[in-house]
């Protein structure tokens, strides 16, 4: 049996690792649901809101699958205690940045939405830059390899 097997991690870590994969896949849907937009949910919006989706760059939406997807598969990874979790979060973290970028300073977002708008995005940096920080920690305890 190999030393990973046999240490018995805290219930803790399959709880933050689940919740956070709950996290990244409503993420997940989220995306799908901005790319699927329907004309008749698209002309729901606002002008502003829906000038935003329809000019967003190519690159952008990239951005937004990079974090999304790479969280999801990021939080597969440390539950099956890969330790290419780290990369991967890494990537998501990059493109959870390019994308706040884009939505901030480009597109304007806050003057769309008003400075509510800060909220979300804010947990979204926070908690991408938390699981690379976790998923760090949790291989120098050697639970994940």
């Amino acid at each position: 049996m190999s030393n990973m097997q046999s240490v018995k991690l805290p219930i803790w870590f399959w709880i933050i690792a689940g919740v956070a994969l709950v996290w990244n896949l409503m993420g997940v849907g989220a995306y799908i649901a901005q790319v699927t937009m329907s004309p008749e949910s698209m002309a729901v919006l606002s002008e502003a809101e829906r000038t935003g989706y329809e000019n967003a760059p190519a690159w952008a939406i990239g951005a937004f699958a990079l974090a999304v997807f790479g969280g999801a598969l990021g939080c597969v990874l440390l539950l099956l205690r890969n330790k290419i979790a780290i990369p991967v979060f890494g990537v998501s973290l990059a493109g959870i940045a390019v994308q706040m970028f884009h939505s901030f300073v480009i597109a304007n977002s806050m003057a769309i939405y008003g400075p509510g708008a800060a909220i979300m995005p804010a947990m979204v940096v926070l908690i991408g830059a938390g699981l690379v920080w976790w998923s760090m920690n949790v291989k120098a305890k050697g639970w994940i390899k």
